[in-house]
């Protein structure tokens, strides 16, 4: 049995990754401040403590210093929009995080670090599929934040500490936050769909992203543990390919049983025309293959949120 670390626990991809850990065996201690997660989405046998992955106090007192086979970083203030309320937070809890916990794998002999970062590293892209070597200037400090992060978990490496980085596009699927509508486009876009028959999209119907189903990405998660040569790399996770949202809009209109009025005006600071995911490199080290379609994607998460 082994046993590993998994902050944001109590979030939309920590529980559903801990979840996983769990039914395969493993024991699973998590950490999360409850600041956007709840504390129901823990699954149950999680050893949950609560606290901050920033705060250095957490480690010597909340978090038993027992040998840990892997830590799942996911914790982090995960929107770009919010990042330019509060940079400082926002680095605090992206990037400041990421550096007690690879001290902390150093002290506790870890050698396993996966790491949840994101797409927003990229920043403006040509219109392609875009790898993992193509150029970084992020556009928000969302993802200034998570770019360094993976600047720290390179220097690590020097230390034993493996780790891998996984680039996350857009996430969606059952467990999300629909509360929360400045956070995933899926969950604001359908959230808004079912309560008020009204879809509100700050931007062009023709910018595009790549949608990815909350249970690919918990395979992506899962096979960093049985795929040692991922180790020392960043990694794209998507799943929809090239998606416009404007056909995104039509696709989860097209779930609602009443009339939904849609509306595009505005913009979101930081955002971007459009990125999509080259997932070669994904194949290659995790031997990761997206086995949802959005439609069957969206159809599930429809079907969770209306029983909810």
């Amino acid at each position: 049995m082994a046993r590993y670390l998994v902050t944001g626990v109590a979030g939309f991809i920590g529980a559903a990754v801990a979840k996983a850990l769990l039914a395969a065996g493993n024991d699973v201690v998590g950490l999360d401040n409850l600041t956007t997660g709840f504390r129901e989405n823990v699954p149950a046998g999680v050893d949950f403590h609560e606290g901050h992955c920033h705060d250095a106090a957490v480690y010597g007192t909340l978090i038993p210093a027992v040998h840990y086979d892997a830590i799942f970083h996911i914790a982090g203030q995960s929107s770009g929009e919010i990042s330019f309320d509060d940079p400082t937070y926002d680095l605090r809890t992206n990037t400041e995080s990421t550096l007690h916990l690879l001290q902390f794998a150093l002290k506790t002999g870890c050698k396993r670090f996966v790491y949840a970062s994101t797409m927003s590293v990229y920043g403006v892209q040509p219109n392609e599929a875009i790898t993992e070597e193509a150029s970084t200037f992020p556009m928000s400090f969302y993802g200034v934040g998570k770019l360094a992060s993976e600047h720290y978990l390179r220097l690590y490496e020097q230390y034993g500490i493996s780790s891998t980085a996984l680039r996350l596009f857009n996430v969606y699927g059952p467990g999300q936050n629909m509360t929360n509508l400045r956070q995933g486009m899926v969950s604001i876009f359908m959230a808004m769909m079912h309560n008020d028959g009204h879809v509100h999209v700050k931007g062009s119907p023709n910018r595009y992203r790549d949608f990815v189903y909350i249970d690919d990405v918990v395979t992506a998660f899962l096979a960093c543990l049985t795929r040692p040569q991922s180790g020392g790399h960043v990694i794209n996770v998507g799943g929809s390919g090239r998606m416009q949202v404007g056909d995104l809009v039509d696709a989860l209109c097209s779930l609602s049983s009443k009339p939904v009025t849609v509306e595009y005006s505005g913009c979101t600071a930081g955002d971007i025309h459009g990125i999509f995911a080259d997932i070669s490199a994904a194949a290659k080290y995790l031997a990761y293959e997206p086995s949802v379609t959005l439609r069957e994607g969206l159809q599930r998460m429809y079907q969770w949120y209306c029983a909810q």
